[in-house]
Formats: structure tokens, C-alpha cells, sequence
């Protein structure tokens, strides 16, 4: 997914503003297994994926849980930095060898105050990070293991043959033997 594709499936802002937006954005490149962000330490960097897969998860008592997956043109960051520049409280793993656009939250605040497109690009951009948290939240509480994953095969088929089982089990607050009973009994 270009920057172009990601910057604008946030918010339209014009040209000009885009440009200036696009100038803070550098292309890295890190391998599968990566930790990309740590829980415990303030990030100064957001993330946008262009090409892999990611995941979030906190450390509770010797078990890593899932809790989220990110894919092309998703957003990686500690919102907990990114809004109150404080630590964070989840790690990110690359699940696959990823290309991202990285952006330094300060150079971003900068552009705030001096664009008020860009500055309407980072609200909307805080809100739909804050929808999509919130969705997780009322999924998990509402709905049953075997609701949640008939979902996320529904939204997201491709995560299903990207993610190891043992991610996807852990995601949706299960053990792996009863993903197995779960997509037995779907098939």
C-alpha cells in the first residue's frame, strides 16, 4: 500500500499539506520476529504498514495475549505515547519480513501546529484508531469465541493463512485445542 493510498484512507487533506505530510514518512524495512515496539517504554515513532503483518501483545503471568493483528495500510503505535508521551503497555511483533512507513511523533506535532489540515488529518486519525479499539473491546465482550472467529475470517480471510493458529487462538481468548473444535465444527 503506497502513502499516498494510506495518508488519504484517513482523511483528505490538500496537496500542498499532503506534501509536507509525505516528507516526514521514511521507508524502513525490518524481518519477521522483530519487535517493533516495547510495552514499559515511551515510542517516538508511528507506524503505517505497507507490505506484512503485525500483532500486539501484553505479557500477563509468563503468556504473551493477543489482542490485536495489523496488515497493509494499518497503523502501529502505542497511542499511550503517541497522546500522552508515556509509556506504553503492549509489545509489537512482525509476523512476517515488513516494509513501513515510519513517522517521528514529533515531527509530526510540529506539522500540527503548522497545518491545520494536518492537524485535522491527526484528529481523524486518533478517532478512527479510537473506533477501531473500541470494536475490539465490544467484540470481545459480546460475542463468543466461535462468533469472533466466523467474524474475523469474514473481515479478514487472509489473516487466517498469515497467522500462526496459536496467535489467532490467543486473540480470540481461547486455547488452541479449542480453535481446533471451533474450525471443525465451521467446516
Amino acid at each position: 500500500m503506497s502513502v499516498d493510498q494510506i495518508i488519504d484512507s484517513i482523511f483528505l487533506i490538500p496537496n500542498e499539506s499532503k506534501a509536507l505530510l509525505k516528507e516526514n514518512f521514511v521507508e524502513v524495512r525490518y524481518p519477521k520476529g522483530h519487535i517493533l515496539l516495547r510495552a514499559d517504554r515511551i515510542e517516538k515513532n508511528i507506524y503505517f504498514i505497507q507490505k506484512g503483518i503485525a500483532r500486539a501483545y501484553a505479557d500477563v503471568e509468563d503468556t504473551e495475549i493477543t489482542f490485536w493483528f495489523g496488515r497493509e495500510g494499518d497503523a502501529i503505535l502505542s497511542m499511550r505515547s503517541y497522546v500522552e508521551n508515556k509509556e506504553g503497555y503492549d509489545n509489537i511483533e512482525l509476523l512476517e519480513e515488513c516494509a513501513l512507513y515510519e513517522l517521528k511523533t514529533a515531527n509530526l506535532n510540529k506539522l500540527f501546529l503548522e497545518d491545520l489540515h494536518i492537524a485535522n488529518w491527526g484528529r481523524r486519525f486518533a478517532e478512527q484508531e479510537l473506533i477501531k479499539t473500541e470494536e475490539r473491546l465490544l467484540s470481545r465482550q459480546v460475542r463468543t469465541a466461535s462468533e469472533r472467529y466466523k467474524q474475523l475470517i469474514k473481515d479478514h480471510p487472509d489473516l487466517i493463512q498469515r497467522v500462526p493458529l496459536v496467535h489467532i487462538a490467543s486473540y480470540l481468548g481461547i486455547t488452541r485445542n479449542s480453535l481446533s473444535r471451533i474450525r471443525a465444527e465451521i467446516m
